[in-house]
């Protein structure tokens, strides 16, 4: 009896053991499941440091976890830690290969790192499980068009399209490629595309990109509706009165383009830029004094080779011909192929009575190998 006993005694203490073990991992599992929830809940609201947390204790009991080590690349990666967020991506993959989570984060922090080509290679991973995934075709051909890649990237927006017609960051994309490569006309259709689509609503930088194409293509008058229309939605839009400053000097309506580049200097008085581009308007207009102030400001933030141009200019338009070919001899040796300073420098030369050495600085110019409309012109009125 007490050998039945005890035989019963046994199994019963099997059987506890049995469910110990089967316990454990269980709980283990509610745990993991339990801390990966609350890792992408802080995610989610940017609680960066308690979502890593969460997905590091989920590690310590699964050291290749894969929700785990997506978790804290897309932590890390959240808060700039790119090289950081690679390495915790490149693991995961590692344990689990073709993880699309850990692809598409991947592709993003190189694409971060303004490294397009391996971005671009990691995307292409992802489209073989889903080559219809619109927000993957439109990073790709956006990396694409980032490594000046015109074909594949017209190719891959055009695919989106194809399955979205109305896809907004397909028809902007294609917007940007073809400006970027000088394509005004094709830019302007995918714009004004996107203007029909959303109408009032459209973004502010999609009116500055279609007065831009105008600008581009000399329509400046074309242009002034957009940046106009921008300008009511932004009073203070740098893009906007660049752009109205820009047509208007176009136009040469002079006083019409410095309203817009004093505009700009209100907000920002130290950009040389500006500050040149208003000395030009001012020189136009014969106003000297006002426009050797612009250039000198300009000047005294940095060295500009338009604002000693411009000082150049009035000294030549002053009679002071020594002061403006020095000014000029010393912008040549800085910038040896801008043909403008040499069209200067041979005009000053021939006002002052020197047209033998007017027509050498032409030629100085061409024996660069270096060809120009206007040097060539000028050089046979010269010689004629």
């Amino acid at each position: 009896m007490n050998d039945s006993i005890n035989d019963f005694s046994g199994l019963r203490i099997a059987d506890a053991d049995v469910q110990v073990e089967t316990q454990a991992p269980n709980q283990e599992l509610a745990e993991v499941s339990d801390l990966s929830k609350r890792g992408y809940q802080f995610l989610k609201e940017n609680r960066i440091e308690d979502a890593i947390d969460c997905f590091s204790r989920i590690l310590e009991i699964d050291e290749n976890n894969n929700y785990a080590l997506v978790g804290i690349g897309d932590a890390t990666r959240k808060r700039g830690s790119y090289r950081e967020a690679v390495n915790y991506y490149q693991r995961c993959l590692s344990f689990h290969p073709g993880n699309n989570y850990a692809l598409f984060g991947l592709a993003d922090c190189y694409k971060a790192l303004n490294q397009y080509h391996k971005a671009i290679e990691i995307w292409e991973q992802y489209l073989l499980h889903d080559d219809k995934n619109i927000t993957v075709l439109t990073r790709v051909a956006d990396a694409y068009r980032k490594v000046r890649d015109f074909k594949h990237s017209k190719t891959v927006y055009l695919r989106v399209l194809e399955i979205e017609e109305t896809n907004p960051y397909a028809i902007i994309g294609l917007g940007h490629l073809h400006y970027d490569f000088k394509e005004y006309q094709e830019a302007l259709y995918y714009w004004k595309k996107m203007l029909e689509l959303n109408k009032e609503n459209v973004d502010i930088r999609v009116l500055t990109s279609i007065g831009n194409c105008h600008r581009k293509l000399k329509t400046f008058a074309n242009g002034i509706e957009y940046f106009e229309r921008a300008l009511k939605r932004d009073s203070s839009n740098f893009y906007a009165l660049f752009g109205l400053a820009d047509c208007y000097r176009g136009l040469n309506k002079q006083e019409r383009s410095l309203e817009f580049w004093n505009r700009i200097l209100e907000q920002d008085p130290r950009n040389k830029v500006i500050l040149t581009r208003a000395g030009d308007a001012y020189r136009n207009l014969g106003q000297f004094d006002i426009s050797n102030d612009y250039y000198k400001r300009a000047l005294n933030i940095e060295f500009d080779t338009y604002a000693v141009l411009g000082l150049a200019i009035i000294a030549k338009a002053q009679g002071k011909y020594e002061e403006a070919i020095e000014s000029l001899r010393r912008l040549i040796q800085q910038d040896p192929k801008n043909y403008r300073l040499y069209i200067e420098l041979a005009e000053c030369r021939l006002k002052n009575g020197e047209r033998r050495d007017a027509i050498d600085v032409l030629e100085d110019f061409q024996r660069q190998g270096l060809r120009n409309v206007q040097v060539n012109e000028f050089l046979e009125r010269l010689k004629s």
